[in-house]
């Protein structure tokens, strides 16, 4: 297996831009690795073989004539299955929307193919993003690259397992309640999820409108940065997004210093349920923090509490509205039921057999609380706890530069161990939610590795509105002091990753 696979996108960058490799041979030797691994893992639902050549020919061509190229060009990409593309199908993960091809590219999308960035293929997720560990999939669940027996997290597993089993040096996901930074913790990733409003939405299928984004997963925060750089900014087909410059993140990653700053520990983020090994990976980094000169305080959001409750009204309440079209009549593979067809009998066909039980459940949960007469009890109540959490925010950002907690409560739990206990599977989300209800960028970084199982903790740090910058600041520079303890990126930890193998226990 070639070496090339173990860089990270800033390296293969200058790699490609010194000569020292061609974008072909790049792109070839992680399309072998998709072929050597991926039937074990299923991070992907469609391999862009021979597109992924032709732009990686174009870019090498171009580079021999001398032209200016994006500093991403010639690095592959892998997209997740939630965000459309032209030519190459976008299924949402769900049998409603298989075989379906895009007759126009998301707004990333089309400025990944304007950097010249060969795109690999689309990744898996629990459909229409509906789940915490891409087991909901219509296609079958991804598999942690760590451990084959375990969840990669979700909805954005399959673009986090293709990161960390090095199938891919960047990838794209979206993250509505966590389904970047989750899976990111899951998988010993980088999974950012900006400012909401700083990355257009537009061609990202909608679960929820006022909570979905889009942002990297990569294996270092530098790559992140450079990532998020390309695909920030205002774009005007998207009516939230916002007209601000994206910033200097990649400027930022690379300060290499945190002195003077103020990271606030959230007390409701950091107890009762967190596993053991979690708690002591995310002491050991504010320890870190503290030792390069950074001042932890301890902050209280109490309306956190509250948080997932309220996403779990919000977010079905807007997904029900979003999937509507979905009835084998406007959208949708159509569904013929036996004997008389009539529309309602068609939507009710399609809709049995396109769906799956987790986006059945969400639909229903939705449409109940939007329902007449409970509108304000339940959808109207959730909305105004939203507001409590995103004053929580502003208080503790009047305090602290930056807040950090644990990603996730626990490390990866095994496949099918939270499948027949819905409540369980959304406790998994209680860390991230709260920056979807606000709006606020956030990032999460591998924080080692737990003593109880030796699976990836993941480090979450939040920012205020439009400070995604400070993310970077503070990320890159914890990343270089764990990979200074560790003596090499966390993913090396794990010999059968960094070397091109997988730990086949347990694979089907």
């Amino acid at each position: 297996m070639s070496e090339l696979i173990n860089n990270s996108a800033a390296e293969l960058s200058g790699k490609l831009a010194a000569g020292e490799v061609t974008a072909v041979e790049l792109t070839q030797a992680h399309l072998d690795r998709i072929a050597a691994v991926d039937g074990s893992i299923n991070a992907f639902l469609h391999v862009n073989t021979d597109e992924a050549l032709a732009v990686a020919a174009e870019v090498d061509a171009a580079r021999s004539k001398g032209e200016e190229l994006h500093p991403l060009a010639g690095v592959p990409i892998a997209v997740k299955d939630l965000i459309v593309t032209k030519g190459q199908p976008t299924t949402a993960g769900s049998r409603m929307l298989d075989g379906w091809l895009s007759p126009y590219d998301a707004t990333v999308v089309r400025k990944i193919r304007a950097a010249k960035m060969p795109m690999l293929g689309k990744t898996n997720l629990d459909e229409f993003a509906m789940g915490s560990s891409t087991e909901h999939s219509a296609f079958g669940p991804t598999r942690n690259p760590w451990n084959l027996d375990r969840i990669p997290g979700g909805s954005g597993g399959g673009s986090a397992a293709a990161v960390a089993a090095f199938e891919a040096p960047l990838a794209l996901g979206t993250d509505t309640g966590g389904s970047i930074r989750q899976p990111g913790a899951m998988t010993g990733t980088v999974g950012v999820k900006p400012t909401y409003g700083g990355v257009s939405r537009y061609g990202a299928i909608a679960m929820a409108s006022s909570l979905d984004q889009i942002g990297p997963v990569t294996r270092t925060v530098l790559d992140s940065a450079l990532l998020h750089e390309l695909i920030g900014g205002h774009d005007p087909a998207d009516s939230t997004s916002l007209t601000d410059p994206v910033g200097p993140l990649v400027e930022a990653a690379k300060m290499g210093n945190v002195s003077g700053l103020r990271i606030g520990v959230i007390k409701e983020l950091n107890g009762e349920g967190y596993q053991d090994g979690v708690r002591e990976k995310f002491q050991e980094s504010l320890e870190l923090l503290r030792g390069a000169g950074a001042e932890i305080v301890e902050v209280s959001c109490p309306n956190f509490d509250h948080a997932l409750g309220a996403y779990y009204l919000i977010m079905p309440s807007e997904a029900s509205s979003n999937l509507a079209k979905y009835d084998g009549v406007r959208f949708g593979n159509r569904v013929l039921p036996e004997g008389q067809t009539t529309i309602e009998r068609v939507m009710g066909a399609t809709r049995e057999a396109g769906f799956g039980d987790e986006v059945k459940r969400r639909i229903i949960l939705g449409t109940y609380a939007l329902s007449a007469g409970y509108y304000d009890a339940y959808y109207g109540s959730a909305q105004k706890v939203r507001t409590l959490i995103q004053r929580d925010f502003d208080a503790a950002f009047s305090k602290v530069d930056v807040l950090i907690s644990p990603t996730a409560p626990t490390t990866a739990f095994k496949l099918g161990e939270k499948l027949e206990d819905p409540l369980a599977m959304y406790l998994n989300d209680v860390a991230t939610i709260p920056a979807n209800l606000a709006g606020v960028p956030g990032l999460s970084l591998p924080g080692g590795l737990a003593e109880e199982d030796g699976l990836p903790v993941g480090i979450q740090l939040l920012a205020p509105v439009r400070e995604d910058a400070r993310l970077y600041r503070v990320g890159a520079v914890l990343e270089t002091m764990l990979e200074e303890k560790w003596g090499g990126p966390l993913l090396a930890q794990a010999p059968e990753l960094a070397e091109g193998r997988l730990q086949t226990e347990g694979a089907k």
